[in-house]
């Protein structure tokens, strides 16, 4: 790795563009304490070279061309290699505003920095080895995390516990293709024999355990990603106050005409410590224009890539056939009845919901709610609700609990798989182990029991990064950003 280590000196904000008290800006490489010499004045008129690392200063930035004042600042002063990135740092607290952050970053490239790409702070502590990709990866999760859950997980993982967990799967790995190995080369030496039984055994053990570990991956991608629910219904069943309602926010708006909401609106809320990332969308019914239908289209998509279904069903209104033909449409679907609006008359009735569902045999059974608002209509959990009362809410939320992984939610001190890359890899360091253990009960040769024991050891090291290529590494660090 140390052939894609870049030398120069980079420098970026590493704070939100916008008005606040703080923002910074930082560098890293080389150049750095040279960069801030030319550019800082100390108001104790002390030389730069003159402080200790891992202090911080208060003084101006100075353009040494204009001698103008560009901010009132504090500089901290980082050496190698106890640094983010294992290189000199510097970073520059400046005032929060858009134009002195402008101005400064302006500056330190003038005098000699090169803007940094997204994620290439993240990327040079990689390539440096102060961190391995898994935790590298990590790091943008803490900063995308939702709730206290996912922002747990990411810790965990950022503080190296899943790169621990492969390390030992690897070490273990490449002791039997080692040991399998030496056979090979030195046959004439009195070495125990490594048998198609005892090989097979070894690998059985090592997928025990990545099974194990695939086993957390739904759990985890819920708390890094959160569960993508879509809110579907016939147009003024209270689609819109729902998700209202869930956010504790005005975020749709609500009228009695019908279509009001035309394009996807999408939030994420955090219930019970769960990401639900939301979509409120058009009525499903007759389009009357051709904005109508893109935004019917649109509402279908969303259903296709849906995990979860909240179908909201008016109390207050008999079933319609707009009401049906959006059950035939998310049949399969995981789904939470909202039966809305009991505040008003009542024209239809729980049983008749379930009469309505009792032959869709390919619905997915959910668990009960044991709540007196919830009841279960033998494939669907059912939740009644009056929205605009705010009545039933605490039992929606604890059927949206229930549909995440039964409930239990809080991570603890458990280790979860929860990156989808990782995932694969683990998948094809399995498939890998089985074609090593076809090859040991069809007497194949040794070398190509090895070839399938490398090609599980790879898989399990592009989590880590000992065997990443460029192209992996671009993609991941692109999805940072620029700064970080």
């Amino acid at each position: 790795m140390s052939s894609m280590i870049d030398n120069s000196t980079i420098a970026a904000i590493s704070t939100p563009l916008g008005e606040a008290g703080i923002g910074i800006v930082r560098l890293s490489g080389p150049k750095a304490f040279s960069i801030a010499r030319k550019v800082f004045r100390s108001k104790s008129k002390r030389k730069l070279r003159d402080f200790s690392t891992h202090t911080l200063h208060y003084g101006q930035i100075i353009d040494p061309e204009s001698k103008k004042r560009i901010d009132e600042v504090l500089l901290s002063l980082m050496s190698a290699p106890r640094t983010y990135t294992r290189e000199d740092v510097v970073e520059i607290n400046c005032h929060g505003g858009i134009v002195p952050l402008r101005e400064v970053l302006e500056l330190v490239l003038r005098e000699g920095a090169h803007l940094a790409q997204p994620g290439e702070f993240t990327r040079r502590a990689f390539l440096n080895g102060r961190i391995d990709l898994a935790q590298a990866e990590a790091v943008i999760d803490i900063i995308k995390a939702k709730t206290k859950d996912a922002l747990k997980l990411a810790t965990s993982q950022a503080e190296g516990k899943l790169s621990l967990q492969i390390q030992s799967i690897r070490e273990e790995l490449l002791f039997l293709l080692s040991s399998l190995e030496v056979t090979l080369d030195y046959p004439e030496e009195e070495i125990e024999e490594l048998t198609p039984f005892k090989i097979r055994q070894r690998i059985r053990r090592i997928i025990k355990k990545i099974e194990h570990l695939l086993l957390t991956a739904e759990k985890g991608k819920i708390l890094r990603e959160g569960i993508s629910t879509v809110i579907v219904g016939r147009a003024n069943v209270g689609k819109s106050s729902l998700l209202n309602a869930l956010l504790k926010d005005a975020r749709a708006i609500v009228t009695n005409i019908p279509g009001t909401t035309r394009d996807i609106i999408e939030e994420v809320v955090n219930i019970q410590g769960i990401p639900f990332r939301l979509q409120d969308t058009a009525g499903l019914r007759k389009f009357k224009d051709k904005v109508e239908k893109i935004s019917i289209e649109f509402t279908r998509q969303s259903l296709d890539q849906a995990e979860l279904v909240l179908l909201v069903i008016d109390s207050s209104k008999k079933i319609t056939r707009e009401d049906r033909e959006i059950m035939a449409e998310i049949c399969g679907k995981k789904t939470i009845v909202v039966f809305n609006k009991i505040d008003l008359p009542a024209k239809i009735k729980i049983r008749d919901i379930r009469a309505e569902l009792k032959d869709k045999t390919s619905w997915r059974r959910l668990s009960t709610i044991p709540t007196a608002q919830a009841g279960n209509c033998g494939r669907q959990i059912i939740v009644k609700t009056s929205l605009t009362q705010g009545r039933g809410l605490d039992d929606l939320e604890k059927a949206l609990k229930e549909v995440a992984f039964g409930g239990e939610v809080s991570p603890g001190d458990a280790l979860l798989v929860s990156n989808l890359r990782h995932k694969e890899a683990l998948l094809q360091a399995k498939d890998s182990l089985k074609e090593a253990i076809t090859a040991t009960c069809s007497s194949l040769p040794s070398d190509l029991i090895a070839l399938d024991l490398r090609q599980a050891l790879n898989s399990l090291g592009e989590i880590t990064g000992e065997t990443v290529g460029e192209e992996i590494l671009e993609k991941i660090f692109s999805e940072f950003c620029v700064g970080k």
